[in-house]
């Protein structure tokens, strides 16, 4: 059972939860599902990652992969959004041994047990299709680096410890800017993309609720691909990512050398069925950094 300890540093509000799920912020921040947060050096612990998320800016500090503190969160905070965004309230040893289970190989319980700790997290949807429009052909830095100056410039001011930061711009307010402005922030042949994205989500001809709503995979997939510029590998990682959809199978370079490397006969993905995009990420991970430290 998790315990829950509220703490100040001065003023700034700060909870610490023991006894969770194995969780390792490390792993889950450097797996190329999320570019808002970043490695940070603040409050000393062993591993701290720092970024915007729901609307706020907050610290996530660890020292062992059993606990967590939350620098800039109450308790409130963490049974709200928090302990969902992790998807701490998600039981991954149950998803670990369906992935064993239903993939019985030695390469994928290897890759299983290398990620483990990685959790899908629950981030907001809009700014889930258009940060993985934006991943179009990009490398992790510059997809960051983009996506911060776009928050910069039509995001919110957030404030952290006297340090200023920016939320995500939502599709409303990209939608009054010009194809042209949007360009401007290096976001090359992806601009086009950006601004139909954002008029098509603002005018209400794609609902992204109804998607997540959406039982049919396929159909997900269909409303999102009448975006410009997404095919089935962004809304793959856009479905994932933003909107639960754990079946999503996205693939890249990586995946695609790892399932040519593991799986030359194919995997079957309708054995995964819901675990699929979890299973994704552990051979993501393993493929990246162990056969490619």
């Amino acid at each position: 059972m998790e315990k829950i300890r509220e703490f100040n540093i001065n003023t700034l509000p700060c909870v610490e939860i023991s006894n969770i799920p194995r969780l390792s912020i490390f792993k889950t921040f450097d797996c190329g599902q999320c570019f808002r947060f970043d490695p940070v050096s603040i409050f000393g612990n062993k591993y701290e990652f720092g970024g915007v998320a729901k609307g706020r800016y907050v610290v996530f500090g660890q020292n062992d992969e059993s606990s967590l503190i939350i620098y800039g969160a109450t308790k409130d905070d963490y049974l709200n959004i928090w302990k969902s965004y992790l998807a701490l309230d998600v039981d991954y040893d149950k998803i670990n041994l369906k992935i064993i289970m239903a993939c019985p190989s030695d390469d994928m319980q290897r890759a299983v047990s290398f990620g483990n700790g990685i959790r899908i997290l629950r981030q907001d949807r809009w700014e889930s299709v258009c940060s993985f429009i934006i991943s179009q052909n990009n490398n992790i830095p510059r997809i960051k680096k983009i996506i911060d100056t776009l928050c910069a410039k039509y995001g919110k001011k957030l404030e952290f410890l006297e340090n200023t930061y920016y939320d995500f711009p939502d599709a409303d307010t990209l939608n009054t800017v010009s194809e042209d402005d949007i360009f401007a922030l290096k976001t090359g042949f992806r601009a086009k993309y950006i601004k139909d994205a954002a008029y098509k989500i603002s005018s209400g001809e794609i609902d992204l609720k109804k998607i997540y709503d959406e039982a049919d995979f396929e159909k997900c997939v269909d409303e999102l691909c009448k975006i410009k510029g997404i095919g089935l590998k962004v809304a793959s990682c856009a479905l994932l990512f933003g909107f639960e959809k754990t079946q999503a199978f996205p693939i890249d370079v990586w995946m695609k050398r790892a399932l040519s490397k593991y799986f030359p006969d194919g995997i079957d993905l309708d054995a995964l069925g819901a675990t699929a995009g979890i299973a994704q990420q552990y051979l993501f991970y393993y493929e990246k950094y162990v056969q490619n430290p």
